[in-house]
C-alpha cells in the first residue's frame, strides 16, 4: 500500500507538537476541522499509516516543527456533535455527519522548527501547496519529492 504525505497546521497555543508527544499513547484525534477541502481529505483520502508533517501556525515562527502519522483513517468528527464542544455544529448529526478527522501518533520533534521563510527560499518546494499563493488549508497533501527534501533540510537544522 503507498504511504501518502500530508501537512496538518495547528497553532500551538491550542495544540502543539509538544502536546500531542505528551498525549496518552502519544496519540490524539485531529480534530475541529472545518472546511469542506481539508474535510475531503480526511474522510476520503488520508489513509492509515500515512505521514504528518506537524505544522505550526500563527506562531513565530510558523513553520514544520515535527512529524506523526495516521493510527485511525477518517470518521465522524464528535466534537461537531458537543453543544458545549467550540467545534460544535448544529449542521451534523449523528446519522449525517459533515465533519470527519483522523487519529495521529507522534513520531519525531524536529531539533529546530523549519520556518515558512525558510521553506520559500527554495526552489525545489515552490510548488508546494503551503507555499502557494492564498493556501491556508489546515489540511494539505504533501508530494513524495517535496516530503524528502524537507527531511534533507530538518537533517541539517
Amino acid at each position: 500500500m503507498t504511504v501518502n504525505y500530508w501537512l496538518f497546521k495547528s497553532e500551538p497555543s491550542v495544540f502543539s507538537i509538544d502536546d500531542l508527544a505528551s498525549s496518552p499513547n502519544q496519540t490524539t484525534h485531529w480534530d475541529g476541522v472545518r472546511n469542506y477541502q481539508a474535510r475531503n481529505y480526511l474522510r476520503d483520502s488520508i489513509k492509515l499509516n500515512d505521514m504528518v508533517f506537524f505544522y505550526h501556525s500563527n506562531s513565530d515562527p510558523s513553520g514544520i516543527a515535527g512529524i506523526a502519522y495516521v493510527t485511525k483513517i477518517g470518521y465522524p468528527d464528535f466534537t461537531a456533535l458537543d453543544v458545549n464542544n467550540h467545534h460544535h455544529d448544529p449542521k451534523s448529526t449523528v446519522d449525517n455527519p459533515i465533519w470527519y478527522m483522523v487519529d495521529v501518533k507522534f513520531k519525531e520533534k524536529f531539533k529546530s522548527i523549519i520556518s515558512l521563510q525558510t521553506l520559500k527560499n527554495y526552489p525545489e518546494l515552490e510548488n508546494m501547496v503551503l507555499l502557494q499563493k492564498g493556501s491556508r488549508l489546515s489540511i494539505q497533501p504533501v508530494a513524495k519529492q517535496e516530503w524528502d527534501f524537507i527531511l534533507k533540510i530538518a537533517k541539517k537544522l
